[in-house]
């Protein structure tokens, strides 16, 4: 099969991780995969190569994009467009040459732009001419169906699923000395607590603290500066807390105004701005809690990375967050935009080490179980086949 994603963007975000995972099994099932994308710097870029895209690059929007985006849609047996900008101009010009037959859209986010009646309507329009829409999440498909004036029977749900093993990996590298994760360690490997205790001393943190992280981008949707408000709340409480933000945001002032609200709460050496990192996983393993105060969110993949470390999960009751973060048992939710609950939660899991050992847990069995790689790719690649 020839398949062809277009994407809006190629930079860091939950979009896109998730669609360098379905390329990765997509090209190790025997199919040829082209990646292109409309507008940023395209920083996976070579990502996808590795991943096993034949090719990646990125294409202007302009008047010549329909002929830009001609031969690729000529070649692709199976077009898979990805985010809101991609879908539209994709539909458009699949339409235009003919390729509605094999195109599909993706829905990764319940879009808050489609509750504007004008967007909704061109959207309800110019949504229907895929094939088939896939959604990440049974929110996201009644947002969809809502909002985006998409009928469910177009609909396909297909929950993400996650590769655990570099998260796995950073886990048992920091775990050294406990037995059913280090059995025949050598040398390097015992060293693990000690490379914890530094990577978590490089941001001035001890191991008395207990290290909140959250890897998003500072975008609207993420509300920063709550969770900042929160966290300054909770750490008069718990003042252990040390909170490290990950992310950054490149298409906005989001992490300018974010710290501007850190300095305005005087937070100091507590809260650690560590802009985009490749080593997200040891982040993950060198903290005790993964907290983000998502006012909506399709379904979180950062949440199962976060997962796949052991952590319990502090987030916000909201969208489909609750489909993948069982209250009470794998995390602690809270009705998102609300300060006191989420300061309540931190200082609830900051208090608790054995609650935090628990929830973590279970929620690395909820990814094996639930979210798991292998039936993602092959859950997208029955869609696909439903066309063909």
């Amino acid at each position: 099969m020839r398949i062809l994603h277009i994407i809006t963007t190629l930079d860091v975000g939950g979009a896109e991780m998730h669609l360098l995972s379905q390329v990765r099994g997509q090209s190790a099932r025997g199919h040829g995969v082209r990646v292109l994308y409309l507008k940023g710097q395209g920083t996976l870029a070579e990502d996808f190569r590795a991943a096993g895209a034949e090719y990646v690059r990125g294409v202007s929007l302009g008047l010549g994009t329909p002929s830009r985006l001609a031969p690729h849609l000529r070649w692709a047996d199976i077009c898979h467009s990805h985010l809101l900008k991609a879908d539209m101009v994709t539909a458009l010009c699949a339409s235009l040459y003919g390729r509605r037959r094999g195109l599909v859209s993706g829905k990764h986010n319940d879009e808050q732009v489609l509750r504007n009646p004008l967007v909704s309507l061109v959207h309800g329009l110019v949504g229907r001419l895929p094939a088939r829409t896939i959604v990440l999440s049974d929110h996201v498909g009644s947002f969809i169906q809502r909002h985006g004036r998409i009928p469910r029977r177009n609909m396909r749900r297909v929950y993400y699923g996650i590769d655990p093993a570099p998260f796995e990996e950073a886990r048992a590298q920091f775990a050294a000395g406990t037995p059913e994760l280090t059995a025949g360690a050598d040398e390097e490997q015992a060293a693990g607590p000690a490379q914890r205790r530094n990577l978590r001393a490089s941001f001035g943190f001890s191991d008395e603290h207990v290290v909140l992280i959250c890897v998003a981008r500072f975008a609207a949707q993420k509300a920063h500066p709550l969770l900042l408000r929160a966290f300054d709340r909770a750490r008069q409480t718990a003042p252990e807390l040390r909170l490290l933000l990950v992310g950054d945001d490149p298409f906005g002032d989001g992490r300018v105004r974010a710290e501007a609200v850190a300095r305005e709460l005087d937070l100091g050496d507590s809260c650690v701005f560590a802009g985009i990192r490749r080593d997200v996983p040891l982040l993950m393993a060198a903290s005790e809690v993964f907290i983000m105060s998502s006012l909506w969110e399709g379904l979180g993949l950062v949440f199962l990375e976060a997962m796949c470390v052991g952590l319990p999960i502090v987030g916000s009751d909201v969208s489909a967050v609750p489909e993948v973060v069982v209250n009470g048992e794998t995390g602690l939710l809270v009705p998102p935009g609300e300060e006191q609950p989420l300061a309540a939660a931190m200082v609830r899991v900051a208090g608790d080490e054995r609650l935090r050992r628990d929830l973590g847990q279970a929620g690395r069995r909820r990814v094996a179980s639930v979210f798991n790689l292998d039936r993602m790719v092959d859950e997208t690649l029955a869609v696909y086949d439903e066309l063909l």
